[in-house]
């Protein structure tokens, strides 16, 4: 019997809020939820801007350390959350008043001998022979460049051409949680996001490991293009023309499989396996595709998946507008007729299947744990859901590497022919949804809406309902899926579909015939989720998340009724454990895992033989027993 990946965990942070206990799925269908949960989401928020501070269990102190009612800190609060969460205009001061820093090659005509002062450590190695160079002291020099031409980069400031994207919520510092010394920010996230995950899940990092072969256990986690801020490979490919040094951890923090390299070595200290599948922005499915198949055909019991992206920085930026895929200013005043854009326009810059102009870049990072059945059910896990399958597949021939094509189509078909075969046609029908990829560009909505469309009518689909969480959170690149995944995860527990509250009227090309479009949050009760994502490339990919009901059915079905009874009644510790955990995320304590330098070993420390290998710290020893499927040949063969 194949064994059933089931989530466990999730954590991570998204320009939503914090995806542990719903936190950021709540915010993006804030309006539906009951007065106790808006409220109580509010102050979480408050309190991971730090807004708020909470304190002693029943209070609550505003930034001025007055002792305040929490009803009162939602109420000082509430327009300062919902303004500087989401979608919103660039914080960064220099893409508003300040401007881009930037240098504008120049070719000076010299009329007569320049002469300036410099200091010594500031004058290049190699000077052009007509220089003359005396000295002034021992620190300053005094050169003189005859008459002629004199090629320079003249520093400047330019006007920010895209000003829209997803941001963490305003005052939230992932770095201040652990000892983060020149980390890509990127990274920083996913050590909070893993973090995040572990608590969530409830059950302890250290005593389960203790319980599982090491080698039983994988991280599979990356981005889709690198940490490209100036603490990873971005400062280090300009270091040379900006004037600055390259650091010792640039190059080697840069790389994408990075957050994976993190989570072993940082927070679970996992020798299992490890690795990062980069798919553009299918990404994230591609790492889950990783560990679904490890659990499946029983190679490993726990994985970590996960992607973390921080894109939000101006040379990234500049990269997508020139490709003509963000949402600019001069689009966004084109679509709407406008002379000028209020921040009320910034907010609205993501329009999924409507009259649209580019995608909003934002950052994200999310993780999941898995587990097989078997484990969860033994150890009371919390089980949030299932991922039976994830189904990737290319574009065949292309027109040009950015261009959609066919492969959407089989990713689809496959997933939905899935969640058919497992749970019937009624459930495709009438209890799955559609979290679309919804970048927000005039293609997207053309492609994917077809194949939205094709695919209903190969089942017979008649209002497949669709959700696109880019136009609350923006497009996070290779955490785009993540976010989607976990906003599904929220879906399941709320029984509330996000609307798209961007989409004023569905765009004339959209097949739209057999889909079901919402502005509002829609009540609806799901059994499945079809995780879409299309990225550069042709890297399509679609996954199919289970609901927790139908995922309870499902370990029924696989292990008996006394099997799940007992299991649920080892999961009251565990939700405990998690209830704990939430209370105090919730009034911004957070305790983010990272050890440093513990628990170092080298190879003459361990124990072997031709079984085992005995790592010390570990509880368990790892087997080489390995699975041999080619037969073994007698000696008299050799």
């Amino acid at each position: 019997m194949s064994h059933l990946p089931v989530i466990v965990g999730m954590g991570g942070v998204n320009p939503a809020g914090r995806t542990s206990g719903h936190q950021a799925f709540r915010r993006t269908v804030l309006d539906a939820l009951s007065d106790d949960d808006q409220a109580s989401t509010l102050l979480g928020l408050a309190a991971m801007m730090r807004l708020a501070n909470g304190q002693e269990e029943d209070a609550w102190k505003d930034t001025e350390g007055n002792v305040l009612d929490a009803a009162v800190i939602v109420e000082q609060t509430r327009q300062q959350v919902l303004d500087h969460t989401l979608i919103r205009r660039i914080e960064d001061p220099r893409f508003n008043e300040a401007g881009l820093p930037a240098n504008r090659r120049a070719n000076l005509a010299i009329d007569s001998p320049l002469t300036f002062r410099i200091r010594r450590r500031q004058l290049p190695d190699t000077l052009p022979p007509t220089w003359q160079v005396r000295d002034v002291d021992r620190h300053v020099r005094e050169v003189t460049v005859p008459a002629g031409t004199l090629d320079v980069m003249l520093p400047e400031t330019r006007t920010a051409q895209v000003r829209a994207a997803g941001q963490l919520p305003s005052g939230f510092e992932p770095s201040r949680f652990y000892r983060s010394v020149h980390h890509p920010r990127g990274l920083s996230m996913a050590i909070f996001s893993a973090s995040d995950c572990l608590g969530e899940c409830g059950l302890g990092w250290d005593n389960l490991r203790d319980r599982l072969d090491p080698d039983a256990i994988a991280v599979y986690a990356g981005n889709s293009i690198g940490q490209l801020d100036d603490e990873g490979w971005g400062g280090l490919l300009k270091s040379f023309v900006s004037g600055n040094r390259a650091t010792s951890k640039q190059m080697p923090l840069g790389y994408s499989q990075m957050p994976a390299d993190f989570l072993n070595a940082y927070v679970l200290g996992s020798v299992g396996g490890t690795g990062a599948a980069l798919g553009a922005c299918a990404t994230f499915l591609y790492n889950l595709r990783l560990g679904v198949e490890d659990i499946r055909a029983g190679r490993r019991r726990v994985v970590m998946v996960g992607t973390s992206d921080a894109p939000v920085t101006p040379e990234i930026i500049e990269g997508f507008r020139a490709m003509g895929a963000l949402a600019d200013d001069d689009s966004l005043k084109a679509l709407d007729a406008l002379d000028l854009l209020t921040d009320t326009d910034y907010q609205r810059a993501c329009r999924p299947f409507a009259r649209n102009c580019g995608f909003t870049i934002a950052e994200s990072s999310q993780f999941v744990m898995l587990m097989d059945d078997a484990l969860a059910l033994e150890v009371g896990a919390e089980i949030h859901g299932c991922v039976p399958g994830v189904f990737v597949n290319a574009d065949g021939w292309k027109r040009s590497i950015s261009a959609p094509g066919i492969g959407n189509y089989i990713t689809l078909g496959k997933a939905a022919s899935l969640v058919r075969d497992m749970l019937g046609d009624t459930a495709l029908r009438e209890r799955s949804f559609l979290h679309a990829h919804g970048t927000s560009t005039p293609k997207n909505r053309v492609t994917e809406s077809h194949v939205f469309d094709l695919v209903a009518r190969a089942y017979g689909i008649e209002a497949w309902p669709v959700v696109a969480i880019k136009a609350f959170v923006g497009h996070s690149q290779g955490s785009a899926a993540g976010d989607q995944l976990t906003s599904a995860l929220g879906s399941f527990a709320h029984d509330l579909l996000p609307g798209i509250p961007t989409l004023d009227e569905v765009a004339h090309d959209v097949s739209s015939e057999r889909l079901r479009f919402s502005r509002e949050p829609l009540a609806f009760v799901a059994d499945a989720a079809f995780i879409n994502a299309k990225g550069f490339g042709g890297n399509n990919a679609t996954g199919v998340v289970l609901s927790a009901r139908v995922t309870e059915r499902l370990l029924v079905k696989r292990h008996g009724d006394a099997a799940v009874t007992d299991w649920q009644a080892r999961r009251r510790v565990t939700r405990e454990a998690t209830a704990h955990y939430l209370r105090e995320a919730d009034r911004g304590r957070f305790q983010a895992r990272y050890r440093f330098g513990e628990g170092v070993l080298e190879g003459t420390e361990l124990e072997m033989s031709h079984e085992f290998i005995h790592i010390p710290g570990y509880a368990q020893p790892v087997s080489l027993a390995v699975d041999n499927p080619f037969g073994r040949l007698d000696d008299g063969e050799h």
